[in-house]
């Protein structure tokens, strides 16, 4: 029989009548049952989370850190099980899935040298006008107190571990919502959590539809919003909860620029073919817009399509399939449909665009006009689009052309052009002879213009759970 979930809340593992089967994306199989808590309980979260905070506020950095380090153990103990849960209640492929716990173990670990070394603070010298000579100030960071975090489905574990560590870390207590769809792996996580010293009320989750987490978003004692998610929700939150610090890690439509004479031409069109089609390319940075130099197109595109057909799309639990399921037939409905719009408009289909049920060839694209929903919104799923240029400059003009600035891939031996991209590219971030769905756990990530506001990254996420607070003091007395 499939495992039942209770949620969380204060310490303790409780159940409702109101109950919710998790299915497999691939085979519509049961995975197992959630409880979704009443409002009630929902409340109480916060009440616990804010008493916890008082509390653990206090506990010394060591302490913290190697509760962070338990987690890490708990994680390894279970992380073929973690593995497969991933597999079986979000569609990922095995070996897709396994990389995710380890970097979920990254996460903890970086967190649990960061609880120990990170102040945020300095020491100020004020004798910068006559009468303050004797005065200095020390600056350092506090924390927060509650902290809401809302994570999605992609990345069901991973991105859980991105707002649940730097809250442990700061001395913060969170409330996590995870993504409806994909609930499993963060109880498991709870649980783990709890195994490992973490106090009472520290950590809370709520395995509650969207919209009914409103309630407790609007508590005043939830100090910040950390959201990952779609941009439509994310600056909905930011436009109505102008009172609380948001973090919102959004969408994007990542760009490639391809130069004439890339460093590693065989490694640049696998390397993007991976960025593109992995996970079924729901990822907010796989690769969804090829720019490719004139001199090389032909030959690039060729190599690419025959890696893109090198990929295996089938059942996730097989340790060799490269691409499963996309998360639910909304989104297969939508995928083809826009998959089909651009082809209306004018687009040349060079390999994939079949389904089969909730699987979706590797599908690469041509001639697509910039108004097809593939090329300016995002797709989020196995679709990319390849186009050839004349001028690196106008490649970069076209990495901009877009509403969404996450992240963007540069493929160049000319480090000049390198740092013209950097310059140019309006993104969070550029990454340099690598696709853009590169990402580790230290990086400052997260975007500008639609994808975002803020970055997560351990330390930053750290930075922005906590609030500066000065002290001045006057030896003059």
């Amino acid at each position: 029989m499939p495992k039942e979930y209770g949620y969380l809340v204060n310490g303790k593992w409780l159940k409702s009548d109101n109950k919710k089967e998790i299915r497999n994306p691939f085979n519509d199989e049961v995975v197992g049952a959630i409880n979704i808590p009443d409002l009630d309980k929902a409340m109480e979260s916060v009440d616990s989370a804010q008493k916890a905070a008082q509390k653990f506020k206090d506990i010394p950095s060591y302490t913290r850190s190697a509760i962070l380090r338990k987690i890490v153990d708990g994680i390894d103990k279970r992380k073929e099980e973690f593995s497969k849960t991933l597999v079986k209640e979000g569609g990922k492929p095995l070996k897709t899935a396994r990389l995710e716990v380890e970097r979920a173990k990254t996460s903890f670990s970086v967190a649990a040298e960061e609880a120990n070394r990170f102040s945020g603070g300095e020491v100020l010298p004020l004798d910068i006008i006559s009468g303050s000579e004797k005065r200095f100030g020390i600056s350092r960071r506090f924390p927060l107190g509650v902290v809401m975090g809302i994570s999605p489905f992609n990345f069901p574990l991973n991105l859980v571990a991105h707002k649940v560590a730097p809250a442990i870390a700061s001395s913060n207590a969170l409330i996590l919502k995870p993504a409806s769809q994909t609930p499993i792996s963060a109880l498991m996580l709870g649980e783990i959590a709890m195994e490992s010293g973490l106090p009472e009320g520290v950590l809370n989750i709520l395995p509650l539809p969207g919209g009914d987490i409103e309630p407790v978003l609007e508590d005043t004692r939830i100090k910040k919003i950390s959201f990952t998610g779609s941009d439509t929700v994310g600056w909905e939150l930011m436009s109505k909860y102008t009172k609380k610090k948001v973090t919102l890690e959004l969408g994007g439509n990542a760009a490639v620029v391809i130069d004439e004479d890339p460093p590693d031409f065989n490694f640049a069109a696998s390397r993007n073919a991976w960025g593109a089609f992995y996970q079924a390319g729901q990822s907010c940075i796989s690769v969804q817009r090829m720019y490719v130099h004139e001199k090389i197109f032909d030959k690039f595109l060729d190599k690419f399509i025959e890696e893109t057909k090198k990929l295996k799309l089938g059942d996730p639990m097989h340790e060799d399939t490269d691409l499963g399921p996309v998360i639910d037939d909304h989104s297969a409905n939508r995928i083809m449909k826009w998959i089909h719009e651009a082809q209306e408009k004018g687009a040349e289909l060079l390999t994939g665009g079949a389904r089969d049920g909730k699987l979706i060839e590797p599908t690469v694209l041509t001639k697509v006009t910039p108004d097809s929903n593939v090329s300016c919104s995002e797709v989020f799923g196995p679709v990319v689009q390849i186009e050839p240029y004349k001028d690196f400059d106008q490649a970069l003009e076209q990495v901009n052309n877009t509403r969404f600035g996450l992240q963007a891939g540069v493929f160049t031996k000319d480090m000049k052009k390198a740092f013209k991209a950097y310059n140019a590219i309006e993104t969070g971030g550029v990454i340099i002879n690598d696709c853009p769905s590169f990402r580790v756990e230290n990086m400052p990530y997260g975007g500008i213009k639609d994808s975002g506001v803020g970055r997560e990254g351990i330390r930053y996420a750290i930075e922005d759970m906590t609030e500066l607070k000065l002290m001045v003091i006057n030896l003059d007395y």
